[in-house]
């Protein structure tokens, strides 16, 4: 894909969370940032190999209305931009409760000097996915339904206990992902 300049994700989640404390920012620290956010701020840092991030903007809603500075109420909607030391700009957009015609809307597109490659999920599903590459207006497909993906995944996880991998201090990549989440919420 060449020099990856452009990144676009997206985690929708029609429902949102059913317990009450994922409601109060006290107890959980943030709301669908902090819940969906997340994993799309450590995909873009991981895939990119953890490039260090220069500026971040955000702007964080709630039932539609804009929250300002130190919100007695977590967001169910946030928009943010991340512009990376590499001078790659992540574009990514999480919500709760968004009125998208199905039960999610997940996505992340890479787009390089040479290429690009997508991930979407199909239908709605939370579980089926398709994969695709890009070159100019050509698409190739990499992977669609049914796929074994968490098998894989699991079956990973299972091998490296086996084998008496412990700690993984790429773990500690972790706190500079807090540190971003912490920039979104204008911490």
């Amino acid at each position: 894909m060449g020099r990856i300049y452009a990144v676009d994700l997206v985690f929708h989640n029609a429902y949102g969370p059913d317990k009450p404390w994922f409601y109060d920012p006290a107890l959980s620290g943030g709301g669908c940032v902090m819940d969906l956010g997340v994993h799309l701020v450590d995909l873009a840092l991981w895939t990119l190999d953890f490039p260090s991030v220069s500026n971040v903007t955000s702007k964080l809603f709630r039932d539609g209305e804009p929250l300002g500075l130190e919100p007695d109420r977590v967001e169910d909607y946030a928009v943010a931009t991340l512009e990376l030391s590499t001078g790659a700009v992540v574009r990514l957009a999480c919500s709760w409760h968004l009125q998208a015609g199905c039960d999610a809307v997940i996505s992340a597109s890479f787009f390089g000097t040479e290429g690009g490659a997508a991930l979407r999920n199909v239908n709605g599903s939370f579980y089926d996915f398709v994969a695709e590459r890009y070159r100019g207006t050509a698409r190739d497909g990499l992977a669609e339904p049914p796929d074994e993906w968490g098998g894989r995944a699991a079956a990973d996880w299972a091998r490296r206990l086996a084998n008496g991998d412990r700690f993984d201090i790429a773990a500690e990549r972790l706190v500079e992902i807090a540190g971003v989440l912490d920039r979104l919420y204008g911490r």
